[in-house]
């Protein structure tokens, strides 16, 4: 490269005219983008350090679960989670895979008061759904993005004990006992546990067993610091379905409220109910997240804003 006048261009010219973008001793000024950026780490620092060490357990379904954009962002939370030095344990459901599975192989769905009629026939069909499709896949989400993940089902290593609930339901299990034994050596080990929702009764028994009352249960078992819960709504409503009415924190004691005067939605009454009884039972907080936020679980634990529904004891 030459000046006008024919001279060699000094090496330094295409650095000079740099020089508006750049402070006093040569280093580039920080953007606007960056310097936020810089702010949003320094502001988890602290909840990072609160949190390092500690077990939290995630239900994770919904849009969240069923989005690919979403469940990938999830998976990036939950390896972060996992990077800084938390414990977080998957638990997940599949209501709709496993009825999409049970018509394509010519069997419709039914229920009773809201509950899965499960069959012998359809409880082998919910074990292929979730176990051998919806573990499977959120297994291989996170471990894109840190090859940690790991999937197992209440069946293994005696994880969930559970009882018949209703005759009228055939294999449907309330959780009797939970093992925590095989969560707490993958934790030990370095591993992010992905626990599908079959338990065995005391013959061996398979049973499908609600994914909310399952994530509460194992929090209680490995004495949490947080289960949270990502849903298709935004928290609790004070008065369902006026969204503006959104709790932002409330006690066990105004969640029984809530639920007694018929305040929450149905869908929400399984959730709550197990956020009560965990929390009674030693776990320290409780979070109902709108899973269709992007980041949910990364602004909740790491912001001093959060989002959704905070439950304490």
């Amino acid at each position: 490269m030459t000046t006008a006048a024919g001279e060699p261009a000094s090496p330094l010219a295409g650095a000079a005219s740099d020089q508006g973008s750049r402070g006093p001793h040569g280093s580039e000024r920080a953007r606007p983008d960056a310097e936020a950026k810089a702010h949003v780490l320094a502001e988890a620092l602290p909840y990072i350090r609160e949190f390092s060490g500690r077990t939290v357990v995630v239900k994770y379904g919904g849009h969240a679960m069923d989005t690919p954009e979403l469940a990938d962002l999830f998976a990036q939370d939950v390896v972060l989670m996992h990077l800084v030095g938390m414990n977080p344990v998957i638990v997940h459901g599949g209501g709709p895979q496993i009825s999409d599975l049970m018509r394509r192989l010519g069997k419709e769905p039914e229920f009773v008061d809201g509950l899965r009629v499960t069959d012998a026939e359809t409880v082998d069909i919910v074990r292929m759904a979730l176990v051998g499709k919806v573990n499977r896949e959120v297994v291989a989400t996170v471990n894109r993005h840190g090859s940690f993940a790991v999937g197992l089902s209440g069946e293994d290593a005696g994880l969930l004990t559970v009882t018949r609930r209703d005759e009228r339901l055939g294999f449907v299990g309330d959780v009797a006992r939970v093992d925590p034994s095989i969560i707490e050596r993958m934790t030990r080990e370095d591993l992010i546990p992905v626990v599908a929702t079959i338990g065995t009764d005391e013959h061996g028994q398979a049973h499908n067993v609600n994914a909310d009352t399952v994530a509460g249960a194992i929090a209680e078992a490995l004495g949490a610091e947080k289960l949270v819960y990502l849903t298709d709504v935004a928290g609790v409503y004070a008065d369902y379905p006026d969204e503006e009415s959104l709790v932002s924190r409330v006690d066990v004691e105004g969640l029984e409220t809530l639920v007694a005067a018929g305040k929450v939605g149905e869908g929400m009454i399984p959730k709550l109910a197990s956020c009560v009884h965990a929390l009674r039972n030693g776990v320290t907080r409780a979070h109902i997240l709108d899973g269709r936020i992007p980041h949910a679980l990364l602004l909740e634990f790491f912001t001093r804003e959060g989002i959704g529904t905070m439950v304490h004891p």
